[in-house]
C-alpha cells in the first residue's frame, strides 16, 4: 500500500513474472493487479494496488476500496519514497489505523466471563478505539 507513483508496480513487476504497468503519471494502476512470489517452494500472492491519498479512510480517491482489500490480508507492505519516507509513513498508518487496521501493534488481548449470578464480566488488556464493552454486551 502507498501513495502514487512510489513504485508498488514496479516492486510487483520485479518480485513476480507479473506486468503491472508503470508510468510518469499518478493512478497508472486503477484495479488490484495480483502477482505470485516463489520463495522457498512457498507460493506467496503480492497484491499491486491502486495509490491512496490522504483522506482514503474517509472515502477520498476510492481510498475504501483499496483499505478495504488491505484490511484482508495476512502482511501490508508499505511503499514510500525514499525522501518522503518518514511523513508518507506516518499518513499511510493514520490512514489505516482510522478504519481500525492496528499497525505494529498486537490484537486487543479481551476476555468475557460469565457470571454465576448472571451477566458478563468484560476485560481488555488495551485502550479500544472501535469496540466497548456496551457494544459486546
Amino acid at each position: 500500500i502507498g501513495f502514487p507513483s512510489v513504485g508498488k508496480s514496479t516492486l510487483l513487476s520485479t518480485l513476480t513474472n507479473t506486468k503491472s504497468e508503470a508510468a510518469a503519471y499518478a493512478f497508472t494502476t486503477l484495479t488490484c493487479i495480483p502477482g505470485v512470489l516463489e520463495y522457498n517452494n512457498a507460493k506467496i500472492q503480492l497484491l499491486d494496488l491502486p495509490g491512496i491519498i490522504e483522506g482514503a479512510s474517509k472515502g477520498k480517491g476510492r481510498g475504501k476500496q483499496v483499505i478495504a482489500v488491505a484490511r484482508t490480508s495476512d502482511l501490508i507492505l508499505m511503499v514510500v519514497e525514499a525522501h518522503k519516507a518518514e511523513v508518507q509513513a506516518k499518513l499511510l498508518t493514520k490512514e489505516l489505523e482510522d478504519v481500525g487496521i492496528r499497525i505494529n501493534s498486537k490484537p486487543p488481548d479481551i476476555s468475557y466471563i460469565i457470571k454465576k449470578t448472571g451477566g458478563v464480566k468484560f476485560n481488555s488488556t488495551c485502550e479500544l478505539t472501535h469496540c466497548d464493552e456496551k457494544l459486546c454486551r
